[in-house]
């Protein structure tokens, strides 16, 4: 509801219950929205180089837009720790690597050691979605191509902005890229799509932030979704998930890692 009164785009709250009594959990009814979850392929109505153009770039303006919500105006201030958030995240990715670990990776005690041995100075701290990406966004089914509201807000916290930048593009495909276990959104390999850098470049201007150090946010990414997928795959491994792609993150986890390495060595 904060959100809402300050701009972003979210779902509108119609209701909450927090009574358990009705359905075993509290609850809430948002209300509908028309429109498409976007993974493998755009809407037909969107689907030339002009609106897909148009569809990466409202990608970028929308995130730059709940990082400019006031903390303090829109009550959000009390809603998560103003500082530390990249000390945490290091930390605690780094203890949870412990409790998922199906095998040693040294990797992952390394770039944990130079993540925390070159963390950046945090900016202003910001409302931070924790899982930004076009899979998590609805967008317009028809042109002008629109992003009509952001979801999954599981992750989301007070913290440092370039984060929710840092996973943007690390989970990001472009023209000509190979694909693999981080790009979730595989059709912004389509032509029209910005690349990579026009998404850095057009959140810096709309933002005003500096974005010099993102190669460091990339490699927290990359990094965290290794210790994550680990999860995943250990899962796998006890016969609790049967499906192809848990298994491939025999190869994928230490995958992620060597793309880790590769951003931290851009830092």
């Amino acid at each position: 509801m904060a959100l809402a009164a300050a701009g972003v785009r979210v779902p509108h709250v119609v209701a909450v219950c927090e009574d358990e009594s009705v359905l075993g959990v509290p609850f809430y009814v948002m209300e509908y929205l028309d429109g498409a979850v976007v993974t493998d392929r755009v809407p037909p109505g969107l689907d030339s180089p002009e609106e897909r153009a148009r569809l990466g770039l409202e990608l970028v303006d929308a995130l730059a837009e709940l990082h400019a919500v006031d903390l303090v105006s829109s009550g959000l201030d009390g809603f998560g720790k103003t500082t530390g958030y990249l000390e945490r995240q290091v930390r605690r990715f780094s203890g949870l690597w412990k409790v998922n670990a199906t095998r040693e990776l040294p990797a992952v005690a390394e770039l944990g050691a130079w993540l925390d041995a070159h963390r950046p100075e945090s900016g202003e701290a910001t409302v931070v979605h924790g899982d930004y990406r076009l899979g998590n966004l609805l967008v317009s089914l028809d042109a002008p191509a629109r992003l009509v509201a952001i979801f999954d807000w599981e992750l989301a916290t007070i913290g440092d902005p370039l984060a929710d930048l840092g996973y943007l593009v690390a989970t990001y495909s472009e023209l000509g890229s190979p694909g693999g276990a981080m790009e979730l959104s595989p059709a912004t390999r389509a032509s029209g799509f910005p690349s990579r850098l026009e998404l850095v470049e057009r959140y810096a201007e709309r933002s005003g932030r500096p974005v010099g150090s993102l190669s460091w946010y990339e490699a927290l990414a990359l990094w965290k979704a290794a210790v994550f997928c680990e999860a995943l795959y250990g899962r796998y491994l006890r016969g609790e998930r049967d499906d192809a792609w848990a298994g491939s993150l025999d190869a994928g986890v230490p995958r992620l890692l060597e793309l880790a390495e590769e951003a931290a060595a851009r830092s």
